[in-house]
């Protein structure tokens, strides 16, 4: 039997997007069939790669270089379903690597359910983005993608409070903000089958956050830190540019993200 942190790493080993989802739900049915039993299972260790394995395409182009597509199109909705899709798929890995690379420290067994949850639930995100592109006569793969997806993780790899403060309380929670501006794009075209799936995913995404927040929470308190000065610092440490309005104040707040968190991030404030 796998342990936790090799399951991790035989998802983020995995090049081929759907199998990389098949992978990351079947370990994720597993996790939580032992978890019935009550007890803890074993954790382990193993080595995550630095970078995860992707498949030959898409090509991966600067954030500058990737083409801009009018959304009022079928080509430019195409390209914002394969947007989202590399998007989902970079979650199912980020969420598996928080679990294999700070498996040194010691966490409850609620912190690897959220986890395990949330990269289950980012498999099924993919799964149902790519047959929206498939109905649609393209695939994921067939347009170039946002290289710069994993910087956050590569910028946090030694920085456990770091990678939770950037990667769900900085960029899931703009998922929040720019999600349900993507469903009325699609509500207008008359796609129900992409409303749907992109529904799903802003309801969901909303507990990726809030397990950000609730366990950097956690490990401020462990540490005797004050969570706004600490998540203040450690964005400005790793995030590249500021936060930018405007923000899902509602959403944000729904997943433990109070404004005073987020706001003053707008600004080149000095490091406190």
């Amino acid at each position: 039997m796998m342990t936790l942190s090799e399951m991790a790493v035989d998802v983020l080993t995995c090049a081929d997007g759907r199998e990389k989802a098949a992978r990351s739900l079947a370990h994720g049915k597993a996790w939580f069939d032992m978890r019935k039993t009550g007890d803890l299972p074993d954790i382990g260790t193993a080595s995550p790669p630095d970078f995860p394995a992707r498949p030959d395409k898409p090509e991966l182009l600067s954030p500058r270089d990737v083409p801009r597509r009018r959304p009022g199109t079928d080509a430019g909705r195409i390209a914002l379903l394969h947007a989202v899709a590399h998007i989902e798929l970079n979650a199912v890995d980020l969420h598996w690597d928080i679990i294999a690379r700070f498996a040194d420290v010691k966490m409850p067994g609620g912190y690897y359910d959220d986890w395990v949850k949330a990269a289950t639930e980012e498999s099924n995100h993919f799964n149902m983005v790519s047959d929206c592109l498939e109905r649609l006569g393209s695939h994921y793969g067939a347009l170039p993608a946002h290289a710069g997806m994993w910087r956050a993780a590569e910028d946090t790899a030694e920085d456990f409070m770091g990678r939770l403060a950037v990667v769900p309380m900085v960029l899931e929670a703009r998922g929040l903000d720019v999600t349900p501006g993507m469903i009325e794009i699609f509500r207008k075209a008359k796609d129900d089958e992409s409303v749907a799936a992109l529904e799903v995913i802003y309801a969901e995404e909303v507990g990726h956050v809030a397990y950000g927040s609730k366990w950097f929470h956690f490990l401020c308190g462990r540490h005797e830190l004050d969570p706004k000065e600490q998540f203040h610092s450690l964005v400005r440490k790793y995030f590249h540019g500021l936060l930018r309005p405007p923000f899902n104040e509602e959403k944000r707040a729904e997943a433990g993200l109070p404004p005073d968190f987020y706001w003053p991030l707008t600004e080149d404030l000095p490091q406190e």
